[in-house]
């Protein structure tokens, strides 16, 4: 417990450290490719975008409330919810013991009440400590209680693989808990994502699942006029379309959308026009959107940071199989995943354990130039 505690307060030091240290390859990288078409200069980096969200929801309703690890006298450990504490006070901003299935209970017990607790894991991975208060006392007791009794609580924190936090602390939970009848799931990917699904998922009846990424906390996205607004929301359920294609369709979720982004760049020299989709929601999963875009594409790739085997690109080429797309397919789905292995903790293996863009551009040619 004490190592544990020791090493939540460094982490975010390091990765302030790592962070600076490629503070100029992340201008240069969001300069050269904008990713959302916007009107005005507004930016908001995925951290401040999470921040601003709870914010305006604590204010618009005063049952709305935080606990976790170092959430309020902390700031959190990736200075998420920085300055909450100041605002709202320790009794709407709760520092908790280290104990995750505590907590997530207490969470799951203040939503049963009445009250909408945003439980915030340091991890996902230590969430595997309440997956019982998440999967049974949350996800299950709207629907056996006939409706009667809604479970209104957000459990969110950084989900999937980091930088060199070794095999325990680098998986992806997506598909773990999309599984899960009762259960919303989501993994934003840009700002905007993350500010119109946290505020979503906050309002909703459901237990919710957010899932982020830690390496995008520092990334910033350009932000809408509308996204500014304190009444801004992003439906749960809908895929958005990053980027209009006919030639291919990338479909991703969280980081592996900015490797997408990238991947379809990088096509677009050599003439291929590839389609963009961020799935946004993991559960319930927008199909529709998908089915669409592989009709007018006839190709399709699925990338995700998660392990390969029962992943969410396995479920969405399982459901495009069985729709009216698999007879518009010219080349076999494709699924670009993390290694089936534990998590490296070796640099060079980790580099080699996740999808990068290079792959993705290698994968999609294959798809495009070979017929089933």
């Amino acid at each position: 417990m004490v190592s544990r505690l020791a090493l939540s307060r460094l982490a975010p030091v390091l990765n302030v450290a790592r962070a600076s240290s490629s503070a100029a390859s992340r201008r240069v990288f969001r300069g050269a490719r904008p990713y959302s078409t916007t009107d005005n200069d507004n930016t908001m980096t995925v951290r401040d975008a999470l921040n601003v969200a709870m914010e305006e929801e604590m204010l618009r309703d005063e049952t709305v409330f935080i606990l976790g690890e170092e959430v309020a006298r902390y700031n959190g450990a990736y200075k998420v919810t920085k300055g909450l504490m100041d605002k709202f006070g320790e009794k709407r901003v709760v520092d908790t013991p280290i104990t995750e299935m505590g907590f997530a209970g207490i969470a799951v017990g203040a939503a049963l009440q009445g009250l909408r607790p945003i439980c915030e894991f340091m991890t996902f991975n230590f969430a595997m400590q309440a997956i019982d208060q998440i999967v049974n006392s949350a996800g299950k007791t709207y629907y056996m209680s006939g409706g009667n009794v809604p479970c209104p609580v957000v459990f969110r924190g950084p989900n999937g693989a980091a930088s060199g936090v070794g095999a325990q602390h680098s998986q992806d939970y997506a598909a773990w808990y999309g599984s899960v009848p009762g259960l919303k799931v989501v993994s934003p990917w840009s700002a905007e994502d993350c500010k119109g699904l946290l505020k979503s998922a906050i309002r909703d009846p459901n237990p919710v699942v957010f899932l982020e990424n830690e390496m995008l906390y520092g990334t910033s996205f350009p932000m809408s006029q509308e996204a500014m607004s304190d009444n801004f929301l992003v439906p749960i359920g809908k895929c958005k379309v990053e980027r209009e294609g006919s030639d291919i369709t990338f479909v991703g979720h969280s980081k592996m959308v900015s490797h997408c982004m990238e991947a379809a760049e990088a096509l677009a020299k050599e003439g291929i026009k590839a389609e963009v989709i961020n799935l946004r929601s993991i559960r319930p999963l927008d199909i529709d959107t998908i089915i669409k875009s592989v009709k007018k594409t006839n190709r399709l790739v699925i990338v995700e940071g998660g392990f390969p085997a029962f992943g969410v690109g396995s479920e969405i080429c399982a459901q495009i199989v069985e729709s009216e797309a698999f007879d518009y397919l010219d080349a076999p789905v494709e699924r670009v995943t993390g290694a089936d292995v534990p998590t490296p903790y070796a640099t060079n293996l980790e580099t080699l354990a996740f999808p990068d863009t290079p792959l993705i551009v290698k994968v999609a040619k294959r798809a495009l130039y070979r017929t089933n």
